[in-house]
């Protein structure tokens, strides 16, 4: 249960109204449930497109939750989500299709216990 006095004064501060829903009873969360089902659409997509595994599930999601709120336009603002948050646009220029082969580089001398062990 998530009902505590700490949690209400905080949510009365900031102007949240918290609201409980039943359990088991995904109709009392519609908002939610249909973020989830975009999630699991677009993460089932990138699985699929890519043909990776299905263990990466996961990873698909979390994905799919980062392009989304870094691409969706909030059509009263006109901007994204991210740029809501941190009053600035994000460079993307880092993204890769998902399922891209890739290799870390790592620059550092040290690699610790996986180094060749000498004299």
């Amino acid at each position: 249960e998530f009902k505590n006095q700490v949690l209400k004064v905080y949510f009365d501060s900031v102007g949240i109204t918290h609201q409980m829903s039943s359990v088991q009873t995904p109709q009392q969360n519609g908002v939610v449930e249909r973020r989830n089902r975009t999630l699991v659409e677009a993460a089932r997509t990138m699985l699929i497109f890519s043909r990776a595994p299905l263990f990466l599930w996961a990873d698909a999601i979390a994905t799919a939750c980062f392009t989304q709120n870094r691409s969706i336009i909030h059509r009263r603002f006109n901007k994204t989500p991210y740029e809501l948050i941190n009053d600035r646009k994000l460079d993307i220029s880092f993204l890769y299709v998902f399922g891209a082969l890739y290799y870390t580089k790592n620059d550092r001398e040290d690699i610790g216990k996986l180094g060749a062990k000498g004299c």
